[in-house]
């Protein structure tokens, strides 16, 4: 992954648009310190902007512990922003100064709003309604809430409830999105549910692996995201299945990586802090810090370029233009680095042919390992 370093913001705005400034920094760091690729001014800077954020979001606390864009001017605070805060500030408690108070609150306004069946009750306004990714009912707000309570370690009591609940729907009468969130770190009896979860609704596109869902394109490509972040996460944490080692979740990081933009992050704050996070443990995991590797790029009709990778030149982006369209490329890789690379596009269309309405067409694929435009 490249240009992660520009990701990194200084918070601002209300409480929502301090959020989706602050969260992505987490990662960001979580990422960089597991892949080796850390240094001091960028953790300096990392962790400035989220001292800041920090700061400025206790602006918008109730008094009764939830979150809202704008605090007590608003009637009440909202729950999806209030477990968001909450996820966010456990874990930014590995990078700066978090009052635990200030987590408590906030779960303990989350279990006031708990229903009979184990769900949570939805409260509170949430203006950037694209925050929440595709968390969209009942069921999968309380899935995110009860997610986020075990990443801080809280008694599985809490969510309890909820298991049974949810259980009582059976399994597969649930959205596939709810499923995800659901297996992700052995929640209840759902962690015997993960093999089926990885052999439903997934597609496999150039060699890659990711789990789809219906909706516009833009909220398709967002929600599989976080979606196939989830798998991931889910695959990584917990005993081990057979037959999905880390051999099966490259094929998913592959995809994930795919969908990164020119920019370092995704479609939206949501899908680019699960897709960090769940990067990160996969990283975690599988990084070499002396691996080393060349890959070669050459065309039939002469083009040839080489990377070379290694541990000084490791936190370098690389990148050469592919001018000859249309074209068939051979990529070889040498090595024990794991390297991925990107292709990206970029169209150049003057003002008249956009008032023309002109339509371009683009496509590419694999044929083992030659690359086709």
């Amino acid at each position: 992954m490249q240009n992660l370093d520009k990701l990194l913001a200084m918070p601002f705005g209300c409480g929502e648009q301090n959020m989706l400034l602050f969260a992505p920094n987490i990662y960001i760091l979580r990422y960089l310190e597991a892949t080796g690729q850390i240094t001091e001014q960028i953790k300096a800077k990392a962790i400035r902007f989220m001292e800041t954020g920090y700061q400025r979001e206790l602006n918008y606390k109730h008094t009764d512990g939830s979150y809202s864009a704008f605090g007590d001017s608003d009637t009440s605070g909202n729950t999806w922003l209030t477990a968001f805060v909450m996820k966010s500030f456990g874990s930014a408690r590995q990078f700066i100064f978090i009052d635990s108070a200030h987590i408590h609150d906030a779960k303990n306004w989350l279990g006031r709003h708990q229903l009979g069946n184990g769900c949570f009750q939805s409260v509170g306004k949430l203006f950037h309604s694209g925050m929440k990714g595709g968390i969209n009912d009942e069921i999968s707000l309380t899935a995110y809430i009860a997610t986020a309570l075990l990443e801080l370690e809280t008694p599985l009591n809490v969510s309890n409830q909820f298991i049974i609940y949810s259980n009582s729907r059976k399994c597969k009468s649930l959205k596939f999105y709810t499923q995800y969130l659901l297996c992700v770190y052995k929640l209840g009896s759902f962690f015997q549910q993960k093999h089926i979860i990885f052999h439903i609704v997934k597609c496999f596109s150039d060699g890659n692996l990711f789990w789809e869902r219906s909706g516009s394109r833009e909220e398709i490509i967002s929600v599989q995201v976080e979606m196939t972040s989830y798998v991931l996460l889910s695959l990584l944490s917990g005993p081990p299945l057979p037959g999905f080692g880390l051999m099966y979740a490259s094929e998913i990081v592959q995809w994930l990586v795919r969908q990164q933009n020119s920019h370092g992050g995704f479609s939206s704050t949501q899908d680019t802090v699960m897709a960090l996070q769940a990067l990160s443990v996969y990283a975690a995991q599988t990084f070499k810090p002396n691996g080393s590797g060349t890959v070669t790029i050459s065309s039939a009709q002469g083009f040839q370029t080489q990377f070379h990778l290694d541990q000084i030149n490791r936190l370098l982006y690389q990148e050469k233009a592919l001018l000859e369209i249309p074209g068939i490329y051979s990529i070889q890789a040498q090595g024990d680095a794991l390297t991925f690379f990107v292709i990206f596009t970029k169209l150049i269309v003057s003002l008249s042919e956009m008032q023309n309405n002109i339509k371009i067409k683009y496509y590419y694929y694999c044929l083992k390992n030659s690359l086709m435009f």
